[in-house]
């Protein structure tokens, strides 16, 4: 590990931690919103941690996270809409609570917060799976088809926690807008797999073999 790349690491963390306060508190109107706050702890407090264990054992995975770019015009403009999406709900959540147009009771949000946790769980167990893992469409230099694990079970299986955490998100604000927002993600992940496993399957030797053997790309028995 070097000093460049921990300053790097502390400082995107430090400005998601700061953007994600504004998004919320500022539409709020408030800093007692503690549905932010639960959230805020349960996103920050684990990525904090998995950025120690990378730094530690995986620093080439954290740089790799660290300085992705995605090189694809089609996938900029998914980057881009998942952007616009996660503003739009985060404001959104924040605008609820200031206006009180609806709150979800706070059972919701703990319950949420506990699929949140479960769905953070098992995205560290894929990044703990596949070294390969890039926040970008690419294939890396040697790379190979990772077949066990979670991925015995799902192709995408990234994607699939993902999902989890993205549509808990605003349950855990308690906010069913947010929530409607945050569902545009579902189509937004599926162009964006399609994609993605054109790039494999043309550039990753095995991987067409891999399709045929497991067939489900992000939830089993459904797509």
């Amino acid at each position: 590990m070097t000093t460049e790349l921990f300053v790097q690491a502390i400082g995107k963390f430090t400005a998601g931690l700061v953007l994600v306060g504004l998004l919320l508190f500022l539409p709020a109107g408030t800093f007692g919103y503690w549905q932010a706050w639960l959230l805020i702890g349960i996103l920050f407090g684990p990525m904090f941690v998995a950025g120690l264990v990378m730094m530690k054992k995986s620093t080439e995975l954290l740089k790799k996270r660290l300085n992705a770019k995605e090189e694809q015009d089609e996938q900029k403009v998914v980057v881009a809409l998942s952007g616009i999406m996660f503003l739009a709900a985060f404001v959104v959540a924040g605008l609820n609570v200031r206006f009180d147009w609806y709150v979800l009771p706070v059972w919701v949000s703990c319950v949420a917060a506990v699929i949140f946790i479960a769905a953070y769980v098992l995205y560290a167990e894929v990044l703990r799976e596949n070294v390969y893992l890039s926040r970008t469409i690419e294939v890396q230099e040697n790379q190979k088809v990772i077949d066990t694990g979670l991925y015995g079970v799902v192709r995408h299986p990234m994607y699939m926690s993902t999902v989890f955490l993205f549509l808990a998100m605003p349950l855990v604000l308690g906010c069913a807008i947010s929530f409607a927002i945050m569902l545009v993600y579902i189509p937004i992940i599926a162009k964006r797999i399609r994609n993605e496993e054109k790039v494999l399957e043309e550039g990753l030797e095995g991987y067409a073999e891999y399709r045929k053997k497991v067939k489900y790309r992000l939830i089993p028995f459904i797509w």
